[in-house]
């Protein structure tokens, strides 16, 4: 309380202090801060040495965090004979790895790759081609993509994401996880002499102020079934959370690889990159490719076999500053960094390939992965997707259109799929909520879309 008795107000918000609310002092200007408006939790207070707030950031730089006991350092290890290194005696992941991989020769991805202008992919485009096929654009104009400027830097990524936000990040050499401040990860990118090989392609941001300088294609928003389906609230306090996935942060350094996977619940990626490059090795998603993916990831020796070498053909696609990559369901791909490298991107489940994305999610399970590397609250989405489909189908049916095949053909894979999850027994697949939540609405719902399927279009049967 002030003299005049008046609250005195803290903080950006302008608000009075509350004795059982968290709160930082600024080292600067001395004006203490809610935690939670600055983006620190109170057990991280611990390991701040130095706190800069908002505005004396801007001229004392980020918050200065108290230096932890030095790990082991690893140097890198480089071969002496790279002229006679093949790929195939080398962990994936190593710097000799990277150095090989790079030498290398691969098809041309002009074979599988579809070039246009940003003002060609639109829903119609898509209608009549499908999305099947890897599609690059040189040059944003026309995607309605809204991205940071090429001056953008992880340094402002840190400022408008809050430098104490724990961020996924890879060890490539182990191919292994950890947890980093985004201040340790920022101090790490931006020191040339680093003793490991750090990369972060997961720090998804939309609830934060980055997303603000983000908007994804326009093509994006019309095809995503989070975008379109999710609903905003049901009035069902059991209701999921909402998927957050189409906004993420990549964060590479020079040599960064990610093996070859195949995106979550075979969901399909945009990619753009704002600086540095991104190399990507593209395998088609054949049921023979498929199958060889499912056995490769299921090997001991994964890490030690280049997974492109085991198919008919790899291709290669290298992106540049200012590109944008689309990856549809399925495709098998890696990931190699050539320079230190900026990118955002996000995933995306849509109705043009409703069939493979649900196999892809089927051979999840049957991998056994890991709910922390799967797509949140996937199977609620499909039951909000089957209500909104059939909505779709009989609107079509009623205005004399007919829906492109690929969506009738995807919608009759997901009655069927529906009805399958409906007779599991151990009842996991039962647990949605919301509008599609007891059992009564989710069988109501499976026949209604094979009615709505059945009378206007029998040819998807």
């Amino acid at each position: 309380m002030s003299e005049s008795g008046e609250d005195v107000l803290y903080c950006i918000c302008q608000k009075p202090y509350k004795e059982a609310v968290f709160m930082i002092e600024c080292d600067v200007c001395k004006d203490w801060f809610h935690g939670e408006c600055v983006s620190i939790e109170e057990r991280q207070a611990v390991d701040i040495d130095t706190y800069h707030c908002p505005e004396c950031q801007k001229t004392h730089g980020p918050l200065i965090l108290k230096r932890r006991r030095s790990r082991k350092k690893f140097a890198p290890q480089y071969s002496d004979d790279l002229e006679h290194f093949h790929i195939h005696n080398v962990k994936c992941g190593t710097v000799d790895f990277a150095n090989a991989l790079l030498s290398r020769t691969f098809p041309s991805s002009d074979r599988v790759i579809k070039k246009l202008k940003g003002h060609m992919l639109d829903r119609e485009y898509i209608d009549k081609n499908g999305f099947k096929s890897p599609i690059i654009i040189k040059d944003k104009a026309g995607l309605d993509l809204k991205v940071p400027d090429p001056s953008f830097t992880v340094d402002d990524v840190e400022v408008a994401v809050g430098s104490m936000r724990e961020v996924d990040v890879i060890d490539v050499a182990k191919q292994s996880d950890m947890k980093m401040l985004m201040r340790e990860f920022v101090e790490y990118y931006n020191n040339k002499n680093r003793d490991r090989i750090l990369n972060v392609i997961s720090l998804e941001f939309s609830n934060t102020k980055l997303a603000e300088l983000v908007t994804p294609p326009r093509i994006i928003s019309e095809l995503s079934w989070v975008s379109n389906f999710w609903p905003e609230s049901t009035g069902d306090v059991r209701t999921f959370v909402r998927p957050e996935v189409q906004k993420y942060c990549l964060m590479s350094v020079k040599d960064s690889y990610t093996d070859f996977h195949i995106d979550f619940g075979g969901t399909s990626v945009w990619y753009h990159v704002i600086r540095g490059a991104k190399i990507f090795y593209l395998i088609e998603p054949t049921n023979t490719n498929l199958a060889l993916y499912e056995t490769w990831s299921n090997s001991s020796a994964q890490n030690t076999i280049f997974f492109g070498d085991q198919v008919k053909a790899c291709y290669k696609v290298h992106l540049k500053p200012g590109n944008t990559l689309f990856i549809p369901t399925g495709w098998i791909h890696s990931v190699l960094t050539p320079e230190d490298s900026l990118v955002f991107g996000g995933n995306f489940i849509h109705s043009y390939n409703i069939k493979l994305q649900l196999e892809v999610y089927a051979m999840e399970k049957r991998l056994g992965t890991p709910d922390k590397f799967s797509f949140p609250n996937l199977e609620t989405l499909y039951w909000y997707a089957a209500k909104n489909l059939t909505d779709i189908l009989r609107g079509a049916l009623d205005g004399g259109k007919r829906p492109c095949q690929a969506i009738l053909d995807g919608c009759a894979f997901l009655r069927d799929t529906l009805s399958a999850w409906m007779g599991e027994k151990d009842g996991r697949a039962l647990s949605s909520t919301g509008s599609v939540g007891s059992t009564a609405p989710r069988i109501a719902l499976v026949v209604l879309l094979g009615n709505a399927l059945g009378s206007g279009y029998p040819s998807a049967l």
